[in-house]
C-alpha cells in the first residue's frame, strides 16, 4: 500500500500593509495608518531574494482589506511611488517571479476585474470565508460579511484562478455553521473546480483585543470539525491546518492533507506569538504519513494549465525542482 501522503510549501510572508476597513473582534494584525505600516519596496524586494536562496518557492503577500478606504493610508503610499495598493502588489509579484518566487496573494476582497488583473502575475489566490454565520466578531468588518466573501470566491472560480480558502474555529459559530460553510465551499468547487485547499483554522486570543478573553478551540473540537471538512469537501480538496497554531501532531488523523506554508525566513505576522515550525518538526507531525513539498499551485492545476504565460517558467522549474527531492 502506499503511505499517505501529507504537503507543505515554503513561502515568504509578506505583510505589505497593517492598515484594514475591518475591525475584526479577534485581530491584532491591524494598525492604524502611522510610521511603518506600509512595508518599503527594499524590505519587500531583499526579503524575497533571501527566501528565494533559503529554498522557497512561494511569495505570500498578505495585508488589510481596503486600506485605501482608510483615511490618510492612500498619502503614506505615495510616499513609495504608489496611488493604490495593488499596483504596489502587482509590481512586488513581477518581482518575486524574477527572483524565483510564485507570487500568491490574499488581499481580502477584490472585484472581478482586480482579480482579473491580479491572476496574470499570480499563481494562486485566497480568501478566507471564515464563516457563513453573521457574529459578533464581524459586527464592524463590512468586508466579512459572508455573501461580499462568497461572491469573490465565486468570481475566483469563473477566472480559473486556483484558490485557498477556509473557515475560523471559535468566533462565536456553532458546528451546524461549521457544516454550513464547508457545503458552501463544496457547492462553489463542484460549479467552478478552483478550491485546491480548505483552511481549519483555530482562533486563538490575541491580547488587547476585544475577544482576548475568548478560549481557544480544545482539539477535540478541532478534530471534529477537520473530520467534518474532510466528509463533507469533495476528495480533491486538501485540508490545511497550520501547524503553529494547534496540536498538529494529534489533529494530522482526523482527516488533514496539508500543513500550509511555513518560512524559514519570516513570522507569522497574524499570530506573531506563534513560531513556524522547522521542517523536521513537520515530519515529527506527519508521523507514518510521508511529507512531501508542493508549491502554492497545487499539481492538478498545473496540470490543467491554470496559469498565466508569463507564469509558465517558473511553476515548470519549481515543479521539477521539488520532484527530484522527493523520496525515492
Amino acid at each position: 500500500m502506499h503511505r499517505r501522503v501529507i504537503t507543505y510549501s515554503r513561502n515568504a510572508f509578506l505583510p505589505l500593509t497593517t492598515v484594514c476597513a475591518n475591525r475584526c473582534g479577534y485581530c491584532c494584525f491591524r494598525t492604524p495608518v502611522r510610521e511603518g505600516c506600509i512595508m518599503p519596496p527594499g524590505e519587500a524586494l531583499r526579503t524575497m531574494e533571501v527566501s528565494a536562496e533559503l529554498g522557497c518557492t512561494e511569495a505570500l503577500f498578505t495585508f488589510g482589506e481596503r486600506p485605501g478606504a482608510v483615511p490618510g493610508f492612500t498619502a503614506m503610499l505615495k510616499r513609495i511611488g504608489y496611488t493604490d495598493i495593488l499596483d504596489y502588489v502587482y509590481d512586488l509579484s513581477l518581482a518575486a517571479i524574477r527572483l524565483g518566487l510564485l507570487p500568491h496573494t490574499n488581499a481580502g476582497i477584490l472585484s472581478y476585474q482586480e482579480l482579473d488583473r491580479l491572476r496574470a502575475v499570480n499563481a494562486s489566490m485566497g480568501l478566507m470565508l471564515e464563516t457563513t454565520a453573521e457574529v459578533a466578531a464581524h459586527r464592524d468588518s463590512p468586508g466579512k460579511d459572508p455573501g461580499v466573501r462568497i461572491e469573490m470566491i465565486e468570481n475566483a472560480g469563473k477566472l480559473s484562478i486556483p484558490f485557498t480558502t477556509g473557515i475560523l474555529v471559535g468566533i462565536g459559530e456553532t458546528m451546524e455553521d461549521r457544516e454550513e460553510s464547508f457545503q458552501v465551499i463544496r457547492d462553489l468547487h463542484r460549479r467552478f473546480g478552483h478550491i485546491q485547499e480548505v483552511i481549519v483554522q483555530n482562533f486563538r486570543p490575541k491580547p488587547g483585543t476585544p475577544m482576548e478573553g475568548t478560549p481557544t478551540p480544545e482539539t477535540s473540537e478541532l478534530c471534529a470539525t477537520i473530520t467534518l471538512a474532510r466528509e463533507i469537501l469533495p476528495s480533491d480538496v486538501a485540508v490545511q491546518i497550520p501547524p503553529n497554531l494547534a496540536d498538529a501532531s494529534h489533529l494530522i488523523g482526523c482527516g488533514v492533507d496539508d500543513l500550509g506554508g511555513v518560512s524559514p525566513l519570516t513570522i507569522d505576522y497574524v499570530n506573531p506569538e506563534r513560531p513556524w515550525p522547522e521542517i523536521e518538526e513537520l515530519k515529527r507531525v506527519a508521523g507514518d504519513a510521508e511529507l512531501r513539498e508542493r508549491l502554492c499551485i497545487y499539481p492538478q492545476y498545473i496540470e490543467k494549465g491554470w496559469y498565466s504565460p508569463l507564469l509558465e517558467p517558473l511553476i515548470r522549474q519549481l515543479a521539477e525542482r521539488i520532484r527530484k527531492v522527493e523520496p525515492g
